[in-house]
């Protein structure tokens, strides 16, 4: 009996142990999103000002701010659904690595035009 107490003893701090660090890593990843976000509502906030005033010479600026807050979302969310796909098969991958050239491309583009 005495065994059999230690050895439950012994995975329940391991239960716990292992429950604390994903906390962590949430918590972590929580407080990331946030800033981001308050990040790029502060350009987005920016850009909305310079188109409000009627800032024609500033029309590059205020692409090129919109394309950077999308870029910095987009960013954390590859990082993400990468952490999700790592370990999954290669076909999840290749699909992975698809959209996010897709995802690229279509930022890109536009600011070119």
């Amino acid at each position: 009996m005495a065994t059999k107490k230690t050895s439950s003893k012994s995975t329940k701090t391991t239960k716990s142990s292992s429950s604390n660090s994903s906390k962590k890593t949430v918590w972590g990843l929580n407080k990331i999103s946030f800033w981001t976000i308050v990040a790029v509502t502060f350009l987005y906030a920016v850009s909305l000002i310079l188109t409000a005033i009627d800032a024609n010479k500033l029309n590059t600026v205020i692409t090129i701010l919109q394309g950077i807050a999308a870029a910095v979302m987009i960013g954390i969310v590859a990082v993400l659904a990468w952490r999700y796909v790592r370990p999954k098969q290669m076909v999840w991958k290749v699909l992975y690595v698809i959209c996010l050239l897709i995802v690229i491309v279509a930022i890109i583009l536009p600011m070119c035009f």
